[in-house]
């Protein structure tokens, strides 16, 4: 009697194995991310209080939700911050997320964080400004406009404004910075094709602020005063200029080539203070930042280099409606 019992619990056990070695549900496969651990990436943007960043930090909020990853979002609050942005590097690396989205606020001196969080299997995905490092080596892809393509739609539009003859300013923005420096050569090698414009101003820096960069404009008072038109490379130095102009009573007395697409600089664009602006979509570099990022990590391949566009902006298209998204 006590054989035959011991064969029949023999059996279930058995019988209980196989069931636990089925294959999984639909619902419990790996494939549809139930059983795996829920992934948190930093984004970390050149700073906080640019409308641009804002809308950065929308599209990547929103790609997280779709791709149900955690996004922690924190970066310097002004743009000149490298020691803070660094320091943000290496808080997430030692916290172990699973990766990080960064806008290099400087492309050699935040290239050292980048190979560390590489070395600990951290995995970074580079927006907006270039890091001097090689994408799909060093970092996984680099997501961002074609700054000097839209350096070079400036310049193209401001020699057009202006005419052959004309005289310019060019206020840049930042030393370090990438993404402007590659905007302001383009620009420099659009005007170079027109011999007879003349450059009264190509080496002043704005500085990281609006404040900043509308005491600079100041400065250069009266060489903006000889000139038929100025050129600024981003959102905070064209509405620095922008305020200086206004200040002194130039606004919409000579022509205005500006980047990127803040209230402010729309209504001034819309009322003829500003000629045109260059306009990125940083809603689209943010939310495809981290979709790269969440495939490469799910190994899915990614593409090393990946452009989200760029177009110039001026009264007659600002309505149409492929570019009115872009400038709301």
């Amino acid at each position: 009697m006590r054989t035959g019992w011991s064969k029949v619990t023999i059996l279930a056990v058995v019988l209980l194995s196989a069931c636990d070695r089925r294959a999984p549900t639909a619902s419990e496969s790996p494939a549809s991310g139930s059983t795996k651990k829920r992934l948190a990436l930093a984004v970390i943007p050149k700073g906080t209080t640019h409308v641009f960043w804002k809308s950065v930090e929308g599209g990547a909020k929103q790609a997280g939700g779709e791709l149900d990853v955690d996004i922690i979002w924190k970066g310097p609050l002004k743009e000149n911050d490298r020691a803070q942005q660094i320091q943000l590097v290496q808080q997430f690396v030692a916290q172990g997320v699973d990766g990080i989205v960064l806008a290099p606020l400087d492309f050699k001196a935040l290239l050292r964080p980048v190979r560390d969080a590489r070395d600990r299997n951290i995995p970074v995905v580079i927006i907006d400004s270039a890091l001097d490092a090689q994408p799909g080596k060093d970092f996984v892809s680099f997501v961002a406009t074609n700054n000097h393509l839209g350096g070079t739609l400036a310049g193209q539009k401001l020699a057009e404004l202006i005419g052959p003859d004309g005289k310019a300013v060019l206020l840049r923005y930042q030393v370090g910075s990438a993404s402007t420096a590659n905007r302001e050569a383009g620009f420099l090698e659009a005007l170079a094709e027109h011999a007879g414009i003349q450059l009264l101003v190509e080496n002043r820096y704005a500085g990281a602020t609006v404040a900043d960069a509308k005491t600079e404009a100041l400065n250069i008072l009266d060489q903006i005063r000889r000139a038929d038109g100025v050129f600024c490379p981003n959102e905070s130095s064209t509405l620095g200029m922008l305020l200086a102009l206004r200040q002194e009573r130039l606004a919409g007395k000579l022509r205005f080539v500006g980047f990127d697409a803040s209230p402010p600089l729309v209504q001034a664009l819309a009322s003829g203070e500003i000629d045109a602006l260059v306009v990125q979509n940083p809603r689209k570099m943010g939310y495809t930042a981290v979709q790269t990022l969440v495939h490469h990590l799910r190994g899915d391949p990614v593409e090393p280099n990946i452009d989200t566009g760029v177009v110039l902006v001026t009264r007659d298209n600002m309505n149409d409606p492929e570019i009115k998204p872009l400038i709301e």
